[in-house]
């Protein structure tokens, strides 16, 4: 039996299966997030060799092998990765016993799942975020994904930033107070007392500010969820850029066309969200379609089409 390996590697986390030809999951192992940009190269690394050598050591994995156990039984290897492509390729091509190794951007599996191989687009939002396509000649197109520092609109990140800007506003008396104000000194756990100075610092000052500020995100959509107005406000702000970026993206790539034609898919869990996919839905022609499944099932599809 021949197999293959694909690997979801993020900044979040780095997820491997392995699969028979049948596209049958056999093996599946989680590791840390592996983007090297967050994480190191040298860390980058280390997280998925290891991973790789987890999965196929595994006890599923010897089960299916014939004796003596051997990794040689793997045809190719996958990897979806995000961060740095040309370190990945570099990783790829120095990987031994995994087979054909190749290296691709991260949102090829998400992709897959909302277009199913054909032209189309998909819009993702969670910790990052990032439009891509499949052109009608078949290319690959990718666009934002430029991380936390410079934007990343409709991602956890930038709601969060966007959340905490106005919130520190309402708490220097210069915007009408809001749910926002309490719900961001709450976030910061530095008591009912705590002004636009001290929460100020909090960020700043935090060692992990891009995760810590993301963390807000469920909270913003909560407050939308129950109505709250300025919450709304700045949830569709935020997604509404990303949303813009789509429409470029399919104009330029798709002219001509009916935007209404062209199959568009919502990912991660900013997105997929109920109050947002509601409030975008109106604000475009494109056919938002939300996609459930996970990331690793688009790499699944991806092993079989390989």
């Amino acid at each position: 039996m021949i197999y293959k390996i694909g690997v979801d590697g993020g900044g979040t986390k780095t997820e491997c299966i392995l699969v028979d030809a049948s596209g049958t999951i056999v093996a599946h192992h989680l590791a840390p997030g592996c983007n090297p940009n967050v994480v190191g190269p040298e860390q980058a690394r280390l997280i998925v060799t290891d991973a790789l050598v987890a999965l196929t050591s595994s006890p599923a994995f010897a089960l299916h092998l014939p004796r003596p156990s051997s990794t040689s039984s793997v045809a190719a290897t996958l990897l979806f990765m995000s961060g740095a492509p040309t370190f990945w390729s570099e990783f790829a091509a120095s990987l031994t016993d995994f087979g054909r190794v190749t290296a691709a951007i991260d949102s090829l599996p998400t992709l897959e799942l909302a277009t199913h191989g054909a032209p189309g687009l998909v819009i993702h939002a969670g910790t990052g975020s990032f439009v891509a396509a499949r052109a009608p000649d078949g290319t690959i197109h990718y666009a934002g994904g430029t991380g936390w520092r410079f934007g990343d609109p409709g991602s956890g990140y930038e709601l969060g930033r966007r959340a905490i800007s106005r919130a520190l506003l309402e708490l220097q008396g210069w915007l009408p107070a809001s749910r926002l104000g309490p719900t961001v000194r709450d976030h910061t756990q530095l008591g009912d007392a705590a002004d636009a100075r001290a929460i100020t610092r909090f960020y700043y000052s935090h060692a992990e500010p891009n995760r810590i500020i993301a963390a807000l995100a469920p909270a913003i959509l909560h407050l939308a969820a129950e109505g709250d107005h300025t919450a709304h406000q700045v949830l569709i702000e935020s997604a509404g850029e990303l949303l813009d970026l789509a429409h470029r993206v399919a104009t330029k790539l798709f002219p001509g066309a009916s935007l209404g034609s062209i199959p568009t898919g919502l990912s991660g869990a900013l997105l997929i969200n109920a109050t947002v996919t509601a409030a975008l839905v109106p604000r475009t022609r494109l056919p938002l379609t939300p996609i459930t499944a996970p990331p690793i099932e688009g790499v699944r599809r991806l092993l079989l089409r390989s």
